[in-house]
């Protein structure tokens, strides 16, 4: 946004562009009212929100938690009501992974590298801000549980939320269990991808500092190799999945404290990142759309559901989330009432 200050996850680095982004620009030219900036990690290339020079950010519906990231701030600021909307970007999950440690909506439309999308408290809202409608047909689901970018356990509360989620769709759509496509070791030139494009930021955290090293390390022809290991996964991907959306947990667990990442080794931490979020990059690699649905359970936080398009998009992956919507409003015991979204301004 031309004139507010742009800071990358680091307070050392703000500037204030003379020119608003396109995307900004549609969202104005829509109406939208853009109320101000929010914080994300440095250059986005963590799940966390810890951002150089300034406080964390914390996590409303878990305090003391992190709100995940690296759109920690977006999500945060829509969990606590502030913002109907916020603005997010996703390069390896920072829009899905904090919208599902706030238990909100979060969309990143399909294309590669770092995809504009948003965050939001209200499906309808989400919809009506991405011009997107929903797509009513009669959907082909795979269903996944088990990690794919890295061996990791998946707490019982993300399992059982995705196995219910699938159940109720069962009721409209076909749904189907589909393989885990690679093994943890294709997840390595993500990684490399990652490394390379940081290795012209100014970076001052260890994890930024420890992917920059990585990335001067490679030559061109490193980059190309990467880039052709990234198609051939996702080609295992379209291969292993004939399906139009794939439904997964976005997190193997809870979301931890602040500070638990950022406490380890770099390396250490990159590798945490990737077991609490074994899903989410599989989407980034193959380009496609997906979001995060926020599912209800009785005595606890929501859990984050994942829809992943394969051979769907974007108006497939919201009327699924339409239809777990209305399954959980008339499930019993949900303690959820139907009521019309407020009114758009």
């Amino acid at each position: 946004m031309a004139g507010l200050p742009m800071s990358r996850g680091n307070a050392h680095l703000t500037q204030r562009p003379t020119t608003t982004a396109p995307f900004a620009q549609h969202l104005l030219a829509q109406g939208a009212t853009i109320a101000g900036k929010t914080q994300t990690s440095e250059y986005g290339v963590a799940t966390y929100c810890e951002p150089i020079g300034f406080p964390a950010v914390d996590n409303p519906l878990w305090p003391g938690r992190t709100p995940g990231g690296s759109s920690g701030g977006a999500a945060a600021l829509v969990a606590g009501g502030h913002v109907r909307v916020a603005h997010a970007s996703d390069r390896g999950g920072s829009i899905r992974v904090p919208a599902a440690c706030c238990g909100i909506y979060g969309l990143k439309p399909a294309g590669r590298g770092g995809i504009q999308g948003l965050v939001a408290a209200d499906l309808d809202d989400l919809a009506f801000v991405l011009d997107r409608s929903p797509r009513r047909r009669r959907l082909r689901i795979g269903v996944l549980t088990a990690p794919v970018n890295a061996e990791t356990p998946v707490a019982d509360a993300m399992i059982a939320a995705v196995e219910e989620a699938a159940s109720l769709l069962s009721r409209t759509h076909e749904v189907i269990p589909v393989p885990v496509p690679y093994t943890p070791e294709r997840f390595a030139p993500f990684r490399d991808l990652f490394a390379w494009y940081t290795r012209d930021l100014p970076v001052e955290s260890s994890l930024g500092l420890w992917l920059k090293e990585h990335g001067l390390r490679m030559s061109l022809s490193d980059h190309a190799a990467a880039e052709a290991a990234g198609e051939e996964t996702a080609g295992l991907v379209r291969a292993s999945w004939d399906v139009d959306v794939v439904l997964s947990p976005v997190l193997s667990e809870d979301p931890p404290a602040i500070g638990h990442f950022a406490a380890m080794a770099p390396e250490d931490d990159f590798d945490a990142q990737t077991r609490w979020t074994p899903w989410a990059t599989v989407f980034n690699m193959t380009g496609t759309a997906a979001m995060t649905v926020p599912w209800p359970v009785a005595g606890r936080q929501p859990v984050g559901l994942h829809l992943g398009a394969v051979g769907g998009d974007e108006a497939d992956l919201l009327a699924a989330a339409a239809d777990l919507r209305g399954d959980v409003v008339d499930r019993p015991g949900s303690g959820l009432t139907r009521e019309e979204p407020p009114a758009r301004r």
